[in-house]
C-alpha cells in the first residue's frame, strides 16, 4: 500500500493500513538491524565494537588493572637503521684479530644463509676495525668510538646474544617492529598505546622522528608501515614529527581562519561523526573524532614542545644541539621533552648504518653522530629522576658478519682499508637502560667469530615479550580479534628475559 491520507480512511482501513504499516516498519528495521550486524562482522568482530566503543576512552588503554606491577611507564627506542656492526662497537672478538685475513671456517659458514653480495666470496675474516676497552665498574668492553656510551657503561645493560629471521633490512626492519614479516600487522608502539593508553591530552601516544642529517655509507628509506596500527583502530597509529620546518604536515590553520572558526569546525565535525557513530558503531568514526580533536589540541602542544629556546645552554651542551635541526642529537632532547608530556612510545630513526664497503671511515662517522646523544639522553633522565620508569632500547635490525665484503666479486680482492660487512641474523647487539633491566650488565654470549650465539639466545619475539612485562603486560594475554583470530605482538612465541631484569 502507498502513503495515503488516513483521515479519508474509514475504520477498518485505518486498523489494516495501521497494520501494514507497523509490518513494514517491523521489516525496515530489522533488515537494518541485520546490516548493523553485517556490518560488524565485516568490520573484523574487532574488540573495539559497537557496544565497546562507548566505554572507552580516546586515548585509554585496554589493560586495566596491568597483569604485573609495571616497572616502565614509557619507552625510547633509540633506532639504529642499516644494522650497527656489534662486531666492532659492542661484542669484541680478539681471535678476529689474530686470524684477519684468513678464511672463515667451513664448520661454521657451510650451509648458512647469505646474502647474494657475499655467498660466492672466500669469506676472509675482518679484524675488529677500533680498539675496544673496558668501562666503568662493571667493566663492560665496548669500542672507542663510543667513549660517551662508555661512560655510562654502569647504567647499561648489554644483550650480545640478539637473533632474527630478516636478512634484508625492509623485512626485519618490519619484524623488529611488529613481530611478524607480514605487513600490516600493528607495531610495537601501536600495541603499547592500545593496552595502556597515552599519560598526554596534547601529543599522540606514539610519535615517531627520523634524523634528516647526512649520512655517511648511504641510507634506506623507512617505510611509514613501520609504525603504522595495522588492523588496530587506526588512532593507535605512530605519528611522524618531522625533525625541521613545520613538525606536522597541515597542522597549521590556513590563512585567515581563526582559533574560534577551528574550534567551530571541530565542534560540528564531532557531532556528525557521533551522530554516525551511534549508527554505526565503526571503531574508525571513534578515531577520527579523536583524531580531529587531537590535530586542534597540538596546534598549541606541538610549537611549544618543538620550541628548545626554554632549555639551558648547559643542557644543550650536553647532548650536542643547539635547537631542533633535525640532527639525532636534537632528536634525542626532543624525546627527553615528550617523555615528560606523556608521550608513551618515542621512537627516533637514525638511518646510514648499512656499510658494505669502506667500514671503518663510515663507522667512525655514525658513530660520532649518535654517541654524545645516546647517552646524554640516558644521564639526563637520571638527573631528572625520569630513568627509573623509562626504558631506553638502542639498536638495529640485525648484526654484521665476521667476514670482509669484498669490493669486487669479479677479482674477489679488496683494497686495504676498504673492506665492508654483509647482513647478518645469527647474532648481534643491543643495549637498554633504565626502567626494571639490570644496570652494568652483559647477557648472552656468541663465538670466538661473533657468527653465532653461543650461550643465551634471545629472539626478537623474546625481547618483545620482555618489553611487554617491563611495561605491566603479559605479551599473552594482550590480544586482538581481527578475521576471526586472536593476533597478539609475539604471535605464539617469545619468552621473557627474566635474568636481565633487576
Amino acid at each position: 500500500m502507498t502513503n495515503v491520507d488516513r483521515s479519508l480512511l474509514n475504520p477498518a482501513e485505518l486498523q489494516e493500513n495501521c497494520l501494514e504499516q507497523d509490518r513494514r516498519e517491523f521489516l525496515i528495521r530489522s533488515a537494518q538491524g541485520m546490516g548493523t550486524m553485517a556490518l560488524a562482522s565485516l568490520l573484523g568482530g574487532n574488540r573495539l565494537t559497537a557496544s565497546s566503543v562507548g566505554n572507552i576512552e580516546p586515548w585509554g588503554g585496554v589493560v586495566n588493572p596491568h597483569h604485573f606491577v609495571p616497572r616502565a611507564k614509557r619507552i625510547i627506542y633509540l633506532y639504529q637503521a642499516g644494522a650497527p656492526s656489534h662486531i666492532d662497537l659492542l661484542d669484541y672478538k680478539p681471535k678476529l684479530g689474530s686470524m684477519h685475513g684468513q678464511k672463515m671456517p667451513d664448520s661454521l659458514t657451510y650451509g648458512q644463509q647469505m646474502t647474494t653480495m657475499t655467498s660466492g666470496q672466500r669469506l676472509t675474516i675482518l679484524r675488529p676495525q677500533y680498539p675496544f676497552q673496558r668501562y666503568g665498574q662493571s667493566g663492560q668492553q665496548m669500542s672507542t668510538l663510543l667513549p660517551n656510551i662508555g661512560s655510562i657503561a654502569d647504567e647499561i645493560c648489554i644483550i650480545r646474544s640478539m637473533q632474527t629471521e630478516q636478512i634484508n633490512h625492509d623485512p626485519a626492519h618490519t619484524f623488529m617492529n611488529t613481530g611478524s614479516i607480514i605487513t600490516g600487522r600493528p607495531s610495537l608502539g601501536s600495541w603499547l598505546v592500545y593496552g595502556l593508553g597515552n599519560e598526554s591530552d596534547n601529543l599522540p601516544g606514539f610519535v615517531v622522528m627520523t634524523s634528516n642529517t647526512k649520512r655517511p655509507g648511504g641510507s634506506q628509506p623507512i617505510a611509514a608501515r613501520q609504525w603504522h596500527s595495522g588492523f588496530l583502530p587506526g588512532r593507535f597509529q605512530g605519528v611522524q614529527f618531522q625533525s625541521s620546518g613545520s613538525p606536522v604536515h597541515y597542522l597549521d590553520p590556513p590563512p585567515g581562519v581563526t582559533l574560534q572558526d577551528q574550534r567551530n569546525l571541530v565542534g560540528a565535525i564531532r557531532d556528525l561523526n557521533t551522530s554516525r557513530q551511534d549508527m554505526v558503531g565503526d571503531p574508525e568514526i571513534a578515531t577520527r573524532i579523536s583524531q580531529y580533536e587531537m590535530a586542534f589540541r597540538m596546534q598549541t602542544s606541538v610549537p611549544e614542545l618543538m620550541d628548545l629556546s626554554d632549555e639551558p645552554q648547559y643542557i644543550k651542551d650536553m647532548y650536542g644541539t643547539e635547537g631542533a635541526d633535525g640532527s639525532f642529537a636534537a632528536n634525542c632532547l626532543l624525546a627527553r621533552r615528550m617523555a615528560e608530556r606523556g608521550v608513551r612510545f618515542i621512537q627516533l630513526y637514525h638511518r646510514g648504518w648499512d656499510h658494505h664497503a669502506a667500514i671503518r671511515r663510515n663507522l667512525k662517522a655514525c658513530a660520532s653522530s649518535v654517541d654524545q646523544a645516546s647517552a646524554a639522553l640516558v644521564l639526563d633522565l637520571k638527573q631528572r629522576g625520569m630513568l627509573e620508569d623509562t626504558l631506553v632500547i638502542w639498536g638495529g635490525e640485525f648484526g654484521r658478519t665476521p667476514m670482509a665484503q669484498m669490493n669486487s666479486t669479479t677479482t674477489g680482492t679488496s683494497t686495504e682499508g676498504n673492506e665492508g660487512r654483509d647482513h647478518h641474523i645469527k647474532c648481534f647487539s643491543i643495549w637498554m637502560a633504565g626502567a626494571g633491566v639490570k644496570p652494568g650488565f652483559s647477557y648472552g654470549r656468541t663465538d670466538d667469530f661473533a657468527y653465532d650465539v653461543s650461550q643465551d639466545p634471545v629472539h626478537v619475539h623474546d625481547l618483545h615479550a620482555t618489553l611487554l612485562q617491563l611495561m605491566g603486560i603479559d605479551h599473552k594475554q594482550l590480544t586482538y580479534r581481527s578475521q576471526g583470530r586472536d593476533f597478539r605482538l609475539t604471535d605464539v612465541h617469545g619468552k621473557v628475559v627474566d635474568k636481565i631484569l633487576a
